[in-house]
């Protein structure tokens, strides 16, 4: 049995808080100090009781000592607390302002901050999906927003509402004796220093807790999709074996977390309890030796002082416990905050292109841009150097020259390919599974850049073309099917969304999936849900075709457009791809060569790199890799 590597827990990165807080005064500019001075006023007004209780006892102490009438101290008795009284109605008012308002800015908060994960992760490049799992993803939208809700709404007034409320009453303690105030400091700072002892081992382990959570839903996630293989193969017990290691590793993270969690709340209140005795033995014996008091008020140490010091001294260390009630989900937001600004703060995919496509138009020779769609594009060609702008008819030329590429940096995948594609050719990429046929397709869209080599469209470099606009120009159907919740009218107009209803039918006759379509309960109506569950696979791909169809994009990269086919709805499909690609420049990847029989040229690829070339005939003619493959001689894995 291998051993499991002990790792460091987690910690979150310095800045954090601040960068949370500044990020809510941004979004909320007025109701943030308007939230902050009820939730300040609130925190105050809880304070200040220990102060009318030490007028109330100075009162009826000084009364008892002069003989005075208890009609003269009531009337000041109830003076105080009607002033008490008006206090706290304010105080209830502000109270109800403030958990209005921090409903607002919770909520949109977390509204703000989803949109800007979107926005952003739609900026992404696609090797973020590829190297990252979808589960973990989906976690900040779920388990860090609701991390950062519970702390925004409750963990932050609380801790605001706790840190004014103890440097009121430490001020307050000041005033009436400075000699119990360092007795309360000094238990404080014992306090403080078990906070950070505890709270600090808590931190670490809520952070690792909440990377744990996002990979257990991102495996949670990925078998639910395979469930269908998982039961094929009769890999439940493995799969269960798996899920049981990462639910392991969340548990001993949370137990871990959990357990400094809840030592900390105990160890804190009996502190306070110990403070509580402290602080009534040094008062009563500095007020029954007549020690001299040091105090801002100027009052000798007595009953009137003693007592609501007590009070204060409870509530005082009631409210450093409080907090640490806090850090735990002080903590957990924080870990979920932090995950969530690394979505925001993701580099954007890189594209420094410069050069658009546009509609245009062409009159004796000179090509012109318009606005409205005329079936024609050119690529506007802007010169930096002298600022002259050129149009280039957009014509579906592509040439790959020695190119080199690795998904990983030192492992190159392809390796000094060349070849060219004019335009209305059709060229197909043949080769065993890894050859680097998917990869080349990637590079032609810029899914991915090139690590060395060039690649020309219509004479320009593609890395001088917008990425937009480049992929614009392609048509693609790739191996793997999605389609949306939605009709499966608007699934076909997802290739051009100004696409009109006739428009997304002719695509759908022309890529043989209007016969099915008819056939559905509601037609081109038909709700669609879970990428179209309710549809056959080859179903699924006809419309992925379709789509394809209505972009009407001058290049076309077909990806095992087929695969999930059967031969009869194969031929039908056939066909009307034969009629899609008609005057295109057409980029073919099929396992099944019967479908490249008519390319103009054929791709063989063996370990990235281009071993034949030629049309059917006359590698078959050289007897070589394809022939073998074609006869059967080796197998196409």
């Amino acid at each position: 049995m291998s051993k499991e590597i002990k790792k460091d827990p987690v910690k979150v990165k310095k800045g954090t808080a601040g960068r949370l807080i500044k990020t809510l005064f941004g979004f909320y500019p007025v109701l943030m100090p308007l939230t902050l001075a009820c939730i300040i006023f609130n925190a105050v007004v809880s304070s200040i009781p220990a102060v009318f209780m030490q007028k109330v006892i100075s009162s009826v102490e000084e009364s008892w000592n002069s003989g005075a009438v208890w009609e003269t101290v009531g009337n000041a008795i109830i003076s105080s607390v009607l002033i008490l009284a008006v206090f706290y109605v304010l105080s209830l008012t502000s109270g109800f302002i403030y958990n209005q308002t921090m409903a607002v800015i919770t909520q949109g908060t977390l509204k703000k901050l989803r949109v800007k994960m979107f926005n952003n992760m739609q900026n992404l490049p696609v090797k973020f999906f590829d190297t990252n799992n979808h589960g973990d993803i989906m976690s900040h939208y779920t388990n860090d927003i609701d991390t950062l809700r519970q702390m925004v709404s409750q963990s932050f007034p609380q801790l605001l509402i706790s840190a004014v409320t103890v440097i009121t009453i430490f001020f307050i303690m000041l005033y009436f004796c400075v000699w119990l105030s360092i007795v309360v400091l000094a238990g404080v700072a014992i306090m403080l220093l078990v906070t950070k002892k505890v709270g600090g081992g808590s931190a670490r382990y809520f952070v690792s807790q909440q990377i744990a959570l996002g990979k257990e839903e991102g495996y949670i996630e990925e078998i639910m999709n395979g469930q269908k293989v998982v039961k094929v193969f009769c890999h439940e017990e493995e799969s269960k074996a798996d899920f049981d290691r990462i639910n392991d590793k969340l548990f001993r993270e949370s137990e871990k977390a959990n357990k400094y969690a809840n030592i900390l709340g105990p160890i804190l209140n009996n502190i306070g309890n110990v403070l509580y005795v402290a602080v009534a033995i040094v008062g009563g014996f500095l007020y029954l030796n007549n020690v001299p008091n040091l105090s801002i008020s100027g009052m000798a140490v007595s009953i009137s002082v003693v007592v609501p010091f007590l009070n204060m001294t409870k509530q005082f260390a009631g409210n450093i416990g409080q907090v640490s009630h806090q850090i735990n989900s002080v903590i957990m937001g924080l870990a979920g905050t932090e995950r969530i600004f690394d979505i925001i703060d993701r580099e954007p995919e890189v594209d420094d292109g410069y050069v658009t496509l546009v509609n245009a138009r062409e009159e004796n020779g000179v090509i012109t841009e318009c606005a409205e769609r005329t079936g024609m594009w050119a690529w506007k060609h802007p010169h930096q150097a002298d600022g002259s702008v050129t149009y280039t008819k957009l014509c579906g030329d592509v040439v790959l020259d020695n190119v080199d590429f690795g998904y990983e940096e030192n492992k190159t995948v392809l390796h000094n390919v060349t070849l060219f594609a004019e335009p209305g050719q059709k060229v197909a990429f043949v080769g065993a599974t890894g050859a680097g046929k998917t990869t080349i397709t990637n590079l032609l869209n810029r899914f991915y850049d090139i690590a060395d080599g060039k690649i020309r469209y219509d004479g320009i470099n593609i890395n001088k073309i917008k990425k937009a606009d480049l992929r614009r120009s392609l048509g693609i159907v790739l191996q793997d099917t999605n389609l949306f919740t939605g009709t499966v009218m608007d699934n076909i107009r997802y290739g051009r969304l100004d696409a009109s209803d006739e428009d997304c039918v002719a695509a759908a006759k022309l890529a043989g999936a209007h016969d099915f379509i008819t056939r559905l309960p509601k037609g081109y109506n038909t709700e669609l849900t879970e990428n179209g569950s309710n549809l056959s696979q080859g179903q699924r791909q006809l419309l992925a075709i379709s789509r394809a169809a209505v972009a009407d994009s001058p290049v076309m990269i077909l990806d095992e457009a087929t695969s999930s086919i059967d031969t009869h709805t194969e031929a039908v499909v056939q066909r009307g791809m034969d009629a899609l690609m008609k005057g295109r420049t057409v980029f073919v990847i099929a396992h099944r060569l019967s479908t490249v029989k008519n390319s103009d040229v054929i791709m063989v690829l063996e370990q990235g790199r281009i071993i034949e070339r030629g049309s059917h005939e006359k590698l078959i003619a050289e007897k070589g890799q394809y022939y073998r493959l074609y006869t059967g001689a080796f197998e196409l894995e």
